[in-house]
């Protein structure tokens, strides 16, 4: 989790596919960092300003004092968001988990969430934009075509549109919403300590009628968009909930029947090398190499350890992440390693404008750059070739025998469990139909078709007809994920969409670099990383949706066949199957 959930402003939690999150963004931001309008929700953009270089010909600051007057004030809500995100990160990694801390540190985010809304609502802003848009446009008459000017455009578009979503916002719900963030998250970890969903469902029916309202107000009187495409805007703009379900159809109807022609196979690979006595220091160690050898930058940034992994970013110069560990496994964290450094090398990489503009684009691409990361790299058998060593030298002691191949390490950590109840644990095969499921039920609840007090009978029913999994309690169930206790609705579906991006992503970066394989056995990963940064890293926000980022970048819009072609190729001949 970019827990990472960035609303994204820098100053956001990252949820991470593989491991729970919870939102910095989310719980500060919401309200001040949407960027995406409904008509982006359904229309496709150009990206005027997506091409924009660092060489320029017109300083529109010094040509529009209201415009340099208006980005003071913006770089100032930036840096109460990123206030914010410390103690945040505070809570989540060294703060203690009772109830009176966590209490007080919910009023104290209430408080600064509270200013940082009356400064974006500020009347001065609304009047700053326009004096600054009418600034733009008398110089664009006469210079169309300028990369800065069309740059100042793009921000304030931006910046238009989220004020215009800020200031439908009372203060007293934005302040309402940071307070039922913290409460709602505590409730929740005590609700799935004790397996007791109904003692959180009333809390989680406040986090949905609170999320709703919300949406009501920023949707305003276009009926036509569904709250619920409205609420998904937040986390992945430019695409409306009809592409989704269009996508995730073609999943679902591929991945079921292939799912169940791997589960017949009797040629599963050994899972011996996943197992056995792993000292925490020597796995802290090997993942710390590892991450900052593919391109993570501890020094602007640090690795820390928490009950869940996530990523977040303080400001553009200090990006953490979190991992976690067992002594009876190493899989977890390494993968948890790799997949949060994915997403810190995203924010390690952005523009440092302290604006919107170089914040990311989406949930859905930061996704993307965790799972280019985790799977494409950490989970190929390239990456096992040069990491076997490092891992055999951490963990092979005399109490401890770890002498297995690069090809038994590949095969373990690629097997399938058809038994997986938790979505973080899930292998990459069936990863995806655990996200169909929640954003089925968050879509349902949301249009009124299905009463939070439902929820776990629907859940235990999907998990059957999805994956044959029968679910033996709440805990493994529907209170596994931290998410709707954030108020991130909307944010499951965008794990899916990070995945398929992350194929083609890795499609393309193939085609430009043919020897990426022998550069990942080499442990040579800078020519891989810069393409990223040239492709996706530096552009922010100046595409206005993940299919505009890949038409312009890679040629075609999101298209699931790379990630369906890249489970069959993996898995077909892993488990020997026709």
């Amino acid at each position: 989790m970019i827990l990472s959930f960035k609303k994204f402003a820098r100053a956001s939690l990252i949820l991470s596919a593989r491991h729970v999150l919870i939102s910095a963004f989310v719980t500060q931001r919401s309200f001040v960092a949407s960027t995406a309008t409904t008509a982006q929700m359904t229309a496709t953009a150009t990206p005027d300003c997506a091409a924009a270089a660092a060489t320029t010909t017109i300083n529109f600051e010094e040509h529009s004092k209201s415009y340099n007057d208006l980005l003071e004030r913006l770089r100032e809500i930036t840096h109460l968001n990123h206030a914010s995100a410390v103690l945040n990160y505070d809570r989540q990694v060294f703060m203690p988990q009772s109830d009176k801390p966590q209490s007080s540190r919910g009023k104290q985010l209430a408080v600064l969430a509270t200013i940082a809304h009356q400064k974006s609502t500020d009347p001065i802003i609304g009047k700053l934009i326009e004096e600054a848009t009418a600034d733009l446009n008398e110089l664009l008459k006469t210079s169309a075509d300028d990369e800065a000017l069309l740059t100042a455009k793009r921000i304030l578009e931006l910046e238009k549109d989220t004020y215009a979503k800020s200031t439908c916002i009372p203060n007293e719900l934005a302040a309402r919403k940071a307070s039922l963030e913290a409460s709602a998250n505590h409730e929740w970890v005590k609700a799935r300590q004790a397996n007791d969903f109904a003692a959180f469902a009333p809390a989680l029916k406040d986090c949905f009628d609170c999320a709703k309202e919300i949406a009501e107000l920023q949707r305003g009187d276009n009926t036509d968009v569904s709250l619920y495409s409205q609420m998904l805007d937040q986390f992945e703009m430019g695409m409306a909930s009809s592409r989704i379900d269009e996508l995730f159809e073609k999943v679902q109807s591929t991945l079921v029947p292939f799912i169940a022609q791997i589960r017949a196979s009797e040629n599963a690979p050994s899972l011996d090398a996943l197992s056995g006595k792993f000292n925490i220091d020597a796995q802290k160690d090997a993942c710390q190499k590892i991450v900052t050898a593919i391109g993570f930058d501890e020094g602007h940034g640090r690795i820390d350890v928490s009950v869940h992994p996530f990523t977040m970013s303080l400001s553009g110069a200090d990006v953490r992440i979190t991992s976690r560990f067992s002594d009876d496994e190493w899989y977890q964290g390494l993968m948890g390693t790799i997949h949060e450094g994915g997403h810190a090398m995203y924010e390690q990489n952005l523009g440092d404008s302290e604006l919107s503009l170089d914040s990311a684009l989406s949930m859905g691409v930061h996704e993307s750059q965790s799972l280019f990361w985790e799977r494409h790299i950490g989970k190929s058998r390239a990456f096992y070739e040069w990491a076997q060593p490092i891992l055999v030298e951490a963990f092979n002691t005399d109490d401890n025998k770890f002498e297995y191949s690069a090809e038994e390490l590949y095969a373990a950590v690629n097997a399938v469990d058809f038994n997986n109840l938790i979505r973080v644990e899930a292998d990459e095969l069936t990863y995806p139909l655990h996200v169909i499921l929640r954003y089925n039920i968050e879509r349902d609840v949301v249009a009124g078709k299905l009463d939070v007090a439902d929820i776990p009978a629907r859940w235990n029913a999907d998990m059957k007809s999805l994956l044959d999994i029968d679910v033996p309690d709440d805990t493994t169930g529907c209170l596994q994920d931290i998410h709707w206790s954030c108020l991130a609705i909307g944010y499951f579906p965008t794990y899916l969409l990070g995945s398929m991006m992350a194929a083609q992503l890795a499609h393309y970066c193939k085609v430009a670099i043919p020897d990426m394989d022998d550069k990942i056995k080499a442990g040579e990963f800078d020519e891989i990383r810069n393409w990223l940064t040239e492709r996706v890293h530096t552009h922010g926000k100046r595409y206005k949706s993940l299919d505009d980022l890949l038409l312009a970048e890679v040629g075609e819009e999101l298209n699931p066949q790379y990630f369906l072609d890249y489970l069959k190729e993996k898995y077909v001949p892993l488990y020997k199957v026709e």
